[in-house]
């Protein structure tokens, strides 16, 4: 989850193997030498077509007459050159970070870069291919990343030799949240409600909470990538196992909507999902009475989005009625008598919604903390867009009232609400894109949302601007990763709706930097490219999977990447945990910490090496767009 507090076997198919192992050509970027000189590629490999671009970090003065030349597979030189003049300098020992264009080469195959003139150490190789054949082992990585992250009966118990649990979350009981002046003894049931069924679904995070925020958007983005771009083997049949737990999350006989299911941190005499370190399944066998410290962890709670037949947090009648919605659309030619199903539903759940909330009363997790939200109308929008074009593909009475809504949601979120980097805080990249493609509205509206998804990737570029690494967002900032991600998105976004690709260049450097172009030359997707995380702190990963970067690991997750390097400067133990802290040649991160950002791979660090269901679901749309332009 994105927290903002601290808190305490799977077999890769052959054809994957076989690409990946194709990727693991360079040596930890190229950068981990005995010098001050540091190469960092695209670990994953540029695509063919658009701009590539490498970066040499080093002394300012050590570099001023270094040249660069790249051979091809038979030895042949395929490049050189000196290199471009400093973005700026990093740290006290790169004081300079210089790039090497690498755009000339666009022949499929494989590369060796190496420098002239310094002591950079082994060369470091690089990949050239169409964004197909780059992207799609990864795209198909993350799907399996939500299959590990199953909860209830149907877990895939070829990842990981994971087991059915919190099979209790068949009959949970409904608690209200814990009020602030009280919450060191724990929720207290409702008066009424339940029991209820809310099992399955998956896991929000590294711990093992359940999120109706996170999940509507994950579904959300699934469905938008089956419908909108290349498949992806199992995507379909993932998204369907979120759209059946979003479903028991939703009762429409009483009009009530379930936010969450389970409590994140306890108080006296109480623990939470957060205070216990161990394998799901081990929830089911504890043997618990009422009263005592870890009932609430095998009988977890379920918190109300808002009270039976009353009105719904715009932010998650929005979100959840798109989902369904989507789900109408995607069902609708194999089963349309379904689709109908899925569309009422999303209708059911739109109409709830609150929309003149009071000022900061919108919901989303218990406590908020956990996922903060500050718009909703963006949200309204999504779902109205997508109940319209739900509506169109079933040749549904209700379009053009939707449509027009739909209009009137985007004229709102433009005046009332600035839109932020996609996340799951900001869907108006995916609002405004789906209006301007479903919608045809009015060309004042249209250029005003255009204006309004170039704003959003102008901000990232500007920032890229400043950054030795042509970075978009702050890494020193929570969600790096992941709003790298929401960026790359809106870029291909935008030029989707414009036919302007005045961003491509951008969105090429920012896809380099999540795979490894960047300070620490690592990439923040596991088993994408050659060094990726090894520690991460999540349970299953670390008590049931490898902890050393080969074998059964937790491909396809994305992680935090860095952060502010304050935070990470203690780190204490985990109680039950296994100990695990990897860093390349034994050298530590530090070493590439740089304006005010830092980075550790250690199972402690939730900071920069916890992965999340909505970074990854980002990560996966992404990286599906990019794939559908090429």
């Amino acid at each position: 989850m994105n927290h903002f507090f601290s808190r305490p076997a799977r077999t890769v198919s052959a054809a994957v193997a076989s690409v990946l192992a194709a990727c693991c050509l360079t040596a930890c970027s190229g950068g981990r030498t005995g010098g001050s000189v540091a190469v960092r590629v695209n670990q994953v490999g540029y695509v063919t077509g658009e701009k590539k671009f490498a970066y040499v970090m080093g002394d300012r003065e050590q570099l001023a007459d270094v040249e660069y030349e790249v051979l091809d597979e038979r030895g042949n030189t395929a490049g050189h050159g000196g290199l471009g003049p400093s973005l700026g300098g990093w740290n006290s020992t790169y004081t300079a970070v210089r790039t090497v264009d690498l755009s000339s080469l666009d022949r499929t195959g494989t590369y060796r870069l190496r420098l002239v003139g310094a002591d950079a150490g082994p060369e470091t190789r690089f990949r050239v291919a169409p964004a197909r054949q780059l992207l799609d082992p990864l795209r198909a990585d993350t799907v399996h990343f939500f299959g590990t992250q199953r909860d209830g009966a149907d877990v895939l118990t070829d990842a990981t030799g994971r087991e059915p649990s919190h099979l209790t979350d068949q009959e949970a009981r409904v608690y209200e949240p814990p009020r602030a002046d009280a919450a060191a003894a724990g929720p207290e049931p409702a008066g009424s409600g339940g029991p209820v069924d809310v099992s399955g679904g998956w896991f929000d995070a590294g711990d093992f909470l359940k999120f109706t925020q996170t999940a509507s958007y994950v579904v959300g983005q699934m469905l938008s990538t089956v419908r909108d771009t290349p498949s992806v083997p199992g995507l379909r049949e993932e998204a369907r196992h979120g759209l059946r737990w979003l479903d028991r999350m939703w009762d429409g006989t009483t009009g009530t909507l379930y936010a969450q299911v389970g409590l994140g941190s306890g108080g006296k005499g109480v623990r939470g999902d957060h205070d216990v370190w161990r394998l799901p399944e081990e929830d089911d066998r504890l043997t618990v009475e009422p009263g005592d410290a870890d009932y609430l962890i095998k009988y977890r709670p379920v918190f109300r989005a808002g009270e039976p037949g009353g009105p719904l947090s715009p932010n998650l009648a929005g979100r959840v009625s798109a989902a369904f919605a989507l789900a109408a659309q995607t069902e609708a030619a194999e089963d349309p008598a379904q689709a109908r199903e899925w569309l009422d539903k999303a209708a059911a759940v739109y109409a709830r919604a609150d929309t003149r909330p009071d000022r900061g009363a919108l919901v989303t997790t218990v406590p908020a903390d956990y996922y903060q939200e500050h718009s909703w109308r963006d949200d309204m929008e999504w779902a109205a867009v997508e109940l319209a074009r739900g509506a169109d593909t079933l040749g549904d009475a209700r379009r053009s009232r939707w449509r027009d809504e739909a209009a009137d949601w985007a004229r709102a979120a433009l005046k009332e609400e600035r839109g932020g980097t996609l996340g799951p805080g900001d869907v108006s990249a995916l609002a405004h894109a789906g209006l301007l493609t479903s919608a045809d509205p009015d060309p004042g509206l249209a250029a005003a949302l255009k204006a309004e998804l170039r704003r959003q990737v102008e901000t990232g570029r500007k920032r890229a601007a400043g950054d030795p690494f042509r970075s978009g967002v702050v890494p020193g900032d929570f969600d790096a990763v992941p709003n790298t991600f929401g960026l790359l998105a809106t870029a291909e976004l935008y030029a989707r709706v414009t036919g302007d690709h005045r961003y491509d260049e951008f969105a090429a450097r920012q896809l380099a930097w999540v795979f490894g172009a960047n300070a620490w030359g690592t990439s923040f997707v596991v088993g994408a490219g050659d060094l990726y995380p090894h520690c991460l702190q999540h349970q299953v990963a670390n008590l049931a999977m490898s902890r050393t970067g080969r074998g059964d690991i937790l491909r396809g997750a994305v992680v935090n990447g860095p952060n502010d390097a304050g935070l990470l400067k203690e780190r204490g133990t985990i109680e039950g945990g296994r100990p695990c802290s990897f860093a390349p040649d034994g050298r530590p991160w530090s070493e590439f910490d740089g304006r005010g950002a830092g980075y550790v791979d250690d199972v402690r660090a939730w900071q920069t090496v916890e992965p999340a269901d909505d970074f990854t679901s980002t990560a996966l749309y992404a990286l599906s767009l990019t794939a559908a332009r090429s």
